[in-house]
């Protein structure tokens, strides 16, 4: 018979994997946004949520926090630095307000999670009391990490179109919060369980929206297509010269 503690670890390497697809699914939207050259309306909150999560998570996984916890504090440790390849990248191609804006929130977060960490190996003794500490922060952050979407999501309501709530993204967060879940419950951590178990639902909120709109949304950018080519084509017409060019030809008919 399998023991709790070995099938905690493969669950938590199959965790692991999930969340490497986490991190990395926003790749194919930073495709998108360098060969537009503009963020659009894409939102930073997702990312710096989940950079903090990351870092939060990183503490709370090492030894001298908690121990026994290697799957934990090195995929968020990876997390970390793919999150900030994407905010680089969103900083690159945003405007002035929101590169200034995104500046700021990292430097808070980068301030807030050191103070974190040098209070808590100060003021803090014992693996109990620092794993109780940084599990309750990380808790919150992870909550945050998994609401971040619902920005996104009420102008998915507003708009009728899911095109800036990206499809990878919500599946991934399900996946993930499904895979931290199982492996939370199979040895009781309630800091893993809670907020794990409500990124859950608020995925699982993401994928049905994104199933309700997803027709409306490629009528829409149907449409626009459509009004693109119309546009372009009225735009040759008008040209001055081409316009020239067929009145000498009539005048020489």
């Amino acid at each position: 018979m399998v023991s709790a503690d070995a099938a905690r670890t493969v669950v938590g390497i199959i965790g692991n994997l999930i969340s490497l697809f986490l991190f990395l699914s926003p790749v194919p939207t930073f495709v998108q946004i360098w060969k537009k050259g503009s963020v659009e309306q894409y939102s930073p909150v997702p990312y710096l949520a989940t950079l903090i999560n990351c870092m939060a998570w990183t503490l709370y996984g090492l030894p001298i926090v908690h121990p026994n916890s290697t799957l934990v504090w090195t995929i968020n440790g990876s997390g970390t630095i793919i999150e900030v390849v994407y905010i680089i990248l969103f900083l690159v191609y945003s405007d002035k307000k929101k590169r200034l804006m995104v500046v700021l929130v990292v430097a808070l977060e980068i301030i807030f999670i050191g103070v974190l960490t040098l209070l808590v190996l100060t003021l803090a003794h014992t693996h109990t009391k620092r794993s109780l500490i940084v599990g309750i922060v990380s808790i919150a952050f992870n909550i945050m990490m998994y609401a971040s979407p619902l920005t996104v999501m009420k102008l998915v309501i507003t708009t009728k179109s899911v095109e800036y709530m990206p499809f990878f993204l919500s599946f991934a967060s399900f996946a993930n919060g499904v895979a931290w879940t199982a492996y939370a419950l199979i040895r009781f951590d309630p800091f893993i369980t809670i907020p794990n178990g409500l990124g859950t639902v608020f995925s699982l909120a993401q994928l049905i929206l994104y199933a309700t709109y997803y027709k409306s949304t490629q009528r829409q950018i149907a449409e626009r297509k459509g009004r693109e080519v119309n546009l372009s084509e009225v735009t040759i017409d008008d040209d001055p010269k081409k316009t020239a060019s067929r009145a000498t030809h009539n005048g020489h008919a």
